[in-house]
């Protein structure tokens, strides 16, 4: 799985991901983001899984604003969401001889209380992209592309939504952070039975539990919680489908550091626990790279390769991390990192990038490193389905 670059402000407890830096296809073929000249703004299409990566730039007629959401379609073309006089437009761009082709897919109006409407993580096969328009008291879930008449609304859910992980290869089952009453639970939206809502995460009664990155193959999902400690959000794992508890590693409480997972190792069916995870750590020194798998009970702080488009990358199920990087040399690269499980030696650098010294920021024993003994770490489970991590609570308990 992967998902999008994260701001340093973004920490624990946030609503929902903030404005995307970059975006990549469930597939890793393509990326896209929205960069400048000067002081104008335009779409860049990144092809991914050609022998190089080259980009396509894709301005329109006129400069984008600096918010402007864009998301990688998985033919090529990057559907683009701009705001309008109160009206969410919908658009996608493609390479039209030396210009740009636009194809209007039409708006959505929001009422005037509504927080917004913000695009959910690439959807997989890439031939749908979905939104979803929070309100004060119910979510709407729009198909913004792939639809016959354009933007289509799927489902309407009680509460205020947040977040968005993928739970299939089909884009069938969705997962958000639903907030009612109160508290914030993660739910499944079955997206070929009108939207229909099924919990996921309850781990306690009156914690509030996020679903941050899921792998349909193994099963394995992050979460963010404050059940283990009351006010204070930590990062946890647990298995879809497994009845064995969440569990929150020691080694990811990495004090005065946001941890934000971006991007799980896929292809590893039946062995959740040896998927990698790729983590963005950012602290008072700057942001890096963390590399951290549940067998194992730390996490390897890598550096960033210069001009990382920080929080975004993807996994290969051979275990090569590649990591989008733009720098004034080289406007469109992509740094690979190969990081060998525990069994395998020491963790590789990217390349082009240079390691880092013990006591250096992201270093093991530097600032940001972790301290004290880790959790222990679940067994592999069963082919993961939906909905039973509510059914894996903290403390051998049960909560209906």
């Amino acid at each position: 799985m992967t998902a999008c670059a994260i701001e340093p402000s973004a920490g624990p407890g946030s609503e929902g991901p903030p404005r995307a830096g970059c975006s990549i296809t469930a597939e890793g073929a393509y990326a896209a983001r929205l960069t400048r000249s000067g002081d104008s703004w335009y779409p860049e299409r990144w092809t991914l899984d050609g022998p190089e990566p080259y980009a396509v730039p894709l301005p329109g007629d006129q400069p984008e604003e600096p918010g402007t959401e864009v998301q990688p379609m998985g033919d090529g073309r990057v559907l683009v969401h701009r705001v309008a006089a109160g009206r969410h437009v919908f658009s996608l761009l493609y390479p039209a001889g030396p210009g740009t082709g636009e194809l209007p897919l039409g708006a959505v109006e929001c009422p005037a209380e509504a927080a917004g409407l913000r695009l959910l993580p690439p959807a997989p096969g890439g031939e749908r992209a979905y939104a979803l328009a929070a309100g004060p008291r119910s979510t709407v879930l729009w198909q913004v592309a792939g639809g016959a008449f354009g933007p289509e609304r799927v489902a309407e859910v009680p509460g205020r939504c947040s977040g968005g992980a993928w739970l299939d290869r089909t884009g069938r089952i969705l997962a958000v952070d639903r907030e009612t009453g109160g508290r914030t639970k993660a739910v499944v939206l079955d997206l070929e039975r009108g939207g229909e809502v099924t919990p996921l995460l309850q781990i306690a009664a009156d914690s509030d539990d996020r679903i941050l990155l899921a792998d349909p193959d193994s099963g394995l999902a992050l979460i963010r919680s404050d059940a283990p400690s009351p006010g204070r959000d930590r990062l946890g794992w647990g298995v879809l489908g497994s009845m064995l508890p969440v569990r929150f590693p020691e080694c990811l409480r990495l004090p005065g550091c946001v941890v934000t997972p971006f991007a799980i190792q896929p292809g590893q069916a039946l062995t959740p626990e040896r998927c990698a995870v790729a983590l963005r750590v950012d602290g008072a020194f700057g942001s890096w790279v963390g590399v951290w798998r549940p067998a194992e009970r730390e996490v390897r702080h890598l550096a960033a390769p210069a001009g990382w488009l920080a929080g975004a990358g993807l996994w290969t199920a051979d275990g090569e991390l590649r990591l989008p990087c733009a720098t004034p040399q080289s406007p469109c690269g992509v740094a690979r990192l190969t990081v060998p499980d525990a069994g395998g030696g020491r963790a590789g650098e990217a390349e082009g990038s240079t390691p880092s010294e013990p006591g250096e920021p992201g270093a093991p024993g530097g600032p940001g490193a972790p301290d004290g003994p880790n959790a222990s770490v679940a067994p592999a489970s069963a082919p993961p389905r939906p909905v039973p991590l509510q059914q894996a609570p903290l403390a051998r308990r049960v909560t209906k």
